[in-house]
């Protein structure tokens, strides 16, 4: 009868069932039948097959991994035969084959004890030891003497007995290693040699820790992350050239260091491992610097971090008005956005789940990813640190703003991230949005706007750069969200600079600007590819449109022979489905002319198949164009269904001054404007007609 080694109980053996899983067993058996099924074990790889990993489980007995027991894919382990590994056994089959399960401990520290499984019961390490020792005791001396338990005092012994002596018997304090020579005095006990203190660390970088896999390391930096694992505490440290994570082991699912936080200042020191393949600190030490020691570290980091949050080329992809009337503006963004990498802060772009839309978020992707890869020591941190969550509309309203602040409180809290930077991209650019912002800034998140549509003057104080070219008084006629988005994530990473080139052309349905075109040709993207990769995108934007589909995007719209055939073969779907939709919408809709003026108004509930592809939105933009040419100028189109109002007109038309006019008209209407100048008009349904007249005699008027 023993006592369990974690709390104790009485047992027969060492361990309580309740805590077999708190413990690692270290195998000492000879067949598959002697494991226990639910313990967990230290294992070595033995190798690779499709199917999983075989591990062996001790010297005689070799288990299978199955890859689904994995927390990964099998081919992203960069585990090497003779690595040691930590697993639990599932079953041992009648066969003799061993299923073994992922263990989330991979560091015999992360676990409360240790034991060793032999075939007569679970065994302590210092037991099995004793022994070890015993059995190899020698009962003859070096000097071939036989050992006798009557024996005088060895050497040291002697010396131990000495120091008691003089310092006053058993157990008081005894500073003494040697036994002196002669009588016992303080000169003599002055004279003993005092062991030297350790040389202190030199700091090192966390760009350098690389080439130091092994070694122990000191770190200074701030804390910009802390996550409580089932086993150690794990710190995010950011000095001024990167991010890494530290493991701290207190004891499993035990808050070590608690009263670190977020934002403190420094110091580290710590053993260099690779967990999964990522670069980790195993914490022996952490301090938080104070006073003059945080400050300079501060100070560095700033230094470092204004330098190279700084874009190292600002020039423009070409030469475009409406771009170059926010040129400070787009350098502004995108230093706000470097700095957010550099500060290990996540980035959040939300932007409208259209053509233009994905194409603008995707080039602000395709830039900040490699720069989070560079900057964070974790494989997955683009995952962790990038997010791009498409809208279904121009507005920043209370609904997304509150899905925000709910996702990043729940990242605060669960995982220890930072406060994220919000871009708003091809939405968020109208009074409308002020709340949303106002809630953000509750909680210090910043936000960037970039949006081609035409702005309100509010939007400028409650974000923190707005890159706007109708607030610089500029024709936004023929500009899109891509074609300033392209040029912010130009800036924010030159090195993609290349691959960026030919989308400010895919974002445009006509008349692209001939600077936008060329630069595209010269890349390598004709007209047919850059249609396509318009249509492709637009199509799957519809699908599953509030999530981000990165890789499968990142395929339609950048170079290579499968991503060219991929485009191709979506685009003909767009194509097909959208040429079916024309034709309905087109043979339904009815034609209005009126003191010269002719408006093509179509009935969206009762002639468009509204939860099949195309949108709304989409369909009367290509009606529009259809039936622009043929009716000459000036021309409108309308779509109006149960709620909302649609319009398209060859002349710019300020729809917040129509939606004032229908309401004049129609004033129990209800009538109200989202979107701001560019948006749409919504109103209540049991005044559909009277809403339906009134803005066609506001646009006659308009437009005559």
């Amino acid at each position: 009868m023993g006592n369990c080694i974690i709390c104790g109980t009485p047992v027969d053996g060492e361990i309580c069932e309740s805590h077999e899983e708190d413990v690692v067993f270290e195998f000492r058996g000879t067949a598959p039948s002697q494991l226990t099924p639910g313990r967990y074990y230290r294992g070595t790889v033995d190798g690779y097959a499709d199917f999983g990993v075989f591990i062996d489980v001790g010297d005689h007995v070799t288990g299978l991994l199955h890859r689904s027991e994995l927390d990964q894919r099998l081919e992203s382990l960069d585990w090497e035969p003779g690595d040691e590994v930590y697993v639990q056994v599932l079953d041992v089959r009648d066969n003799g084959n061993v299923d073994l399960g992922w263990s989330i401990r991979q560091r015999e520290r992360e676990f409360r004890g240790k034991l060793i499984d032999t075939p007569q019961g679970e065994v302590r390490p210092e037991d099995l030891e004793d022994e070890d020792e015993d059995e190899g005791d020698d009962p003859v001396d070096a000097a071939g003497d036989s050992q006798s338990t009557d024996a005088e005092p060895s050497e040291p012994d002697a010396a131990r007995t000495a120091t008691e002596a003089v310092a006053g018997g058993e157990g008081a304090v005894v500073t003494e290693t040697a036994a002196p020579s002669g009588p016992a005095t303080d000169d003599a006990a002055d004279a003993a040699p005092e062991a030297e203190p350790e040389p202190a660390l030199k700091r090192t970088t966390v760009d350098a820790i690389g080439s130091q896999v092994g070694s122990v390391v000191r770190l200074e930096g701030e804390i910009t992350g802390v996550r409580q694992t089932s086993g150690p505490t794990v710190f995010e440290l950011r000095d001024e050239t990167g991010t890494v994570e530290c493991a701290a082991f207190e004891e499993a699912g035990v808050r070590a260091y608690p009263s670190v936080e977020i934002d403190d200042v420094v110091a580290l020191e710590g053993e260099v491992e690779r967990h999964h393949g990522d670069l980790q600190v195993e914490t022996e030490t952490l301090d938080v610097l104070a006073d003059e020691a945080r400050d300079g570290v501060r100070d560095r980091l700033e230094s470092a971090l204004e330098n190279e949050a700084s874009p190292a080329n600002t020039s423009l992809l070409a030469e475009h008005a409406p771009v170059e009337a926010v040129d400070e503006e787009l350098t502004e963004a995108a230093t706000a956005i470097r700095r957010a990498v550099m500060e290990a802060r996540p980035i959040v772009v939300r932007h409208w789940a259209t053509a233009d839309g994905y194409v603008a978020g995707a080039a602000i992707e395709r830039a900040v990813l490699p720069l989070i890869r560079e900057k964070h020591t974790r494989d997955d941190a683009e995952y962790h640190y990038f997010e791009r969550r498409p809208l279904d509309g121009r507005v920043y309203d209370m609904d997304a703003a509150t899905d925000d602040v709910t996702s990043m409180l729940e990242a605060r809290d669960r995982h220890g991230e930072q406060i994220p930077l919000v871009v708003l991209v091809d939405t968020g650019a109208t009074a409308e949005s002020v709340d949303g912002y106002e809630f953000l800034s509750m909680y210090d998140a910043e936000a960037i706007v970039i949006d081609d549509s035409r702005a309100d003057d509010e939007i400028t104080d409650a974000v923190s750069v707005a890159v706007t070219p109708s607030l610089a008084d500029a024709d936004v006629a023929d500009l899109t969200t891509t074609a300033l988005a392209a040029n912010v994530a130009a800036q924010v990473n030159d090195d993609v600079r290349e691959d960026l080139e030919h989308l400010p052309a895919v974002s445009y349905w006509e008349d692209a600007p001939d600077v936008y075109t060329d630069l595209a040709s010269d890349v390598g993207y004709d007209e047919t590819a850059i249609s396509e990769r318009r249509e492709a995108i637009a199509l799957e934007a519809y699908y599953q449109s509030y999530k981000d589909k990165r890789e499968l995007v990142a395929d339609l719209l950048f170079d290579g022979e499968r991503d060219g055939d991929l485009a191709a073969h979506v685009s003909e779907q767009f194509r097909a489905k959208l040429e079916t939709e024309l034709e309905t919408a087109q043979e339904n809709a009815t034609i209005r002319g009126q003191d010269g003026v002719t408006v093509t108004l179509l009935d969206t509930d009762a002639f468009t198949h509204r939860y099949n592809f195309p949108t709304t939105v989409l369909l009367l933009d290509e009606l529009h164009r259809s039936e622009r040419d043929r009716a000459g100028s000036p021309f409108a189109t309308l779509g109006v269904g149960t709620d909302e109002l649609h319009v398209r007109t060859t002349e710019t038309v300020d729809v917040r001054d129509l939606g004032d006019e229908i309401a004049a008209a129609v004033p129990d209407a209800g009538v109200g404007v989202v979107g701001g100048a560019d948006g749409y008009v919504e109103f209540l349904p049991g005044e559909r007609d009277a809403v339906r007249d009134a803005a066609i005699d506001a646009l006659v008027e308009t437009l005559a």
